[in-house]
């Protein structure tokens, strides 16, 4: 029988020793989660394999400077996305055109940027005017993936509670949004 260690325990076990062997278990864990994130924020494959590989490189790189603080997934699932969000707003400033192409089809559309930066905008401060409570639980659900039943575990809570609370700031949020954009 093969004794199956967590990530936490096989970080602590295996990266002084045997390093490859500790970042290949983890590749093989979580490389799934980490391109299905990246595709989701991309919507292309190619650029998804990318930054899957690049993310993966980064948090081998950093693995000794994991803390436990967290679980293993979230910290890789917080390094995936904020490595996409920064590779997005990169890409987003430094757009690139090709020279065989038509200039003017490639012309960015400024307004459609402008309102996407505007939503963007909006839709910060009405989350920033939420509760840390909040602003927290839809974190964990929306950003990080992390199911109900994980979060009502990790704050010792009913499973219907977590549900409620969830879709009251999720309602709340909307209820800031539009009071925001009315304003």
């Amino acid at each position: 029988m093969k004794l199956i260690l967590t990530d936490e325990e096989m970080i602590r076990h295996y990266l002084p020793s045997q390093p490859d062997q500790c970042f290949e278990a983890l590749y093989e864990r979580y490389v799934g989660k980490v391109y299905r994130r990246c595709l989701h924020m991309t919507k292309d494959t190619e650029k998804a394999q990318d930054f899957t590989h690049d993310i993966f490189i980064k948090a081998f790189d950093k693995l000794n400077a994991f803390q436990e603080r967290s679980s293993f997934s979230t910290w890789l699932h917080s390094i995936a996305y904020n490595y996409c969000s920064d590779q997005l707003r990169l890409a987003k400033r430094f757009t690139t055109m090709s020279l065989n192409e038509n200039f003017e089809q490639n012309l960015p559309d400024f307004r459609e940027d402008a309102r996407q930066e505007e939503t963007l905008q909006l839709f910060q401060r009405a989350f920033a005017s939420l509760s840390l409570q909040e602003q927290t639980l839809l974190r964990l659900k929306y950003e990080e993936g992390i199911s109900a039943e994980k979060i009502a575990q990790i704050y010792s809570l009913k499973l219907s509670t977590v549900k409620m609370r969830i879709k009251r700031s999720r309602e709340k949020l909307q209820r800031l949004c539009l009071i925001e954009q009315v304003n």
